[in-house]
């Protein structure tokens, strides 16, 4: 009876802690077979200043075996000509998950 209390304890405890580290997740819709979303990436959004400039940088990928690009925030501030990004946004697209596309836009000065 005890083994089964401290058990029962432990993993009430993991479920407690797994839910507060998913809390700064970003948060992602159910699955659907076609999808096309944008959302923040930036955690900050009471500061979020956008700038005067707009980047973005993408990444293509066909049956999740073969992917090209670069989506990185570095690529999308020099495609903007940012020096100061000030905030972050990603929008997935996907259709039937043969083929998606994931856009980082950042915004800045």
């Amino acid at each position: 009876m005890k083994r089964s209390a401290a058990a029962v304890s432990v993993l009430g405890l993991a479920a407690f802690a797994a839910g507060c580290a998913m809390s700064a997740a970003p948060v992602i819709p159910p699955p659907a077979l076609i999808q096309n979303y944008k959302a923040p990436l930036d955690i900050d959004h009471d500061q979020t200043q956008l700038g005067t400039k707009q980047g973005s940088s993408v990444e293509k990928s066909v049956l999740g075996i073969v992917s090209w690009g670069d989506a990185s925030t570095r690529t999308a501030a020099l495609n903007g000509g940012i020096t100061t990004i000030r905030s972050a946004d990603y929008e997935f697209f996907t259709v039937f998950g043969v083929y998606s596309t994931y856009t980082t836009i950042v915004y800045g000065d």
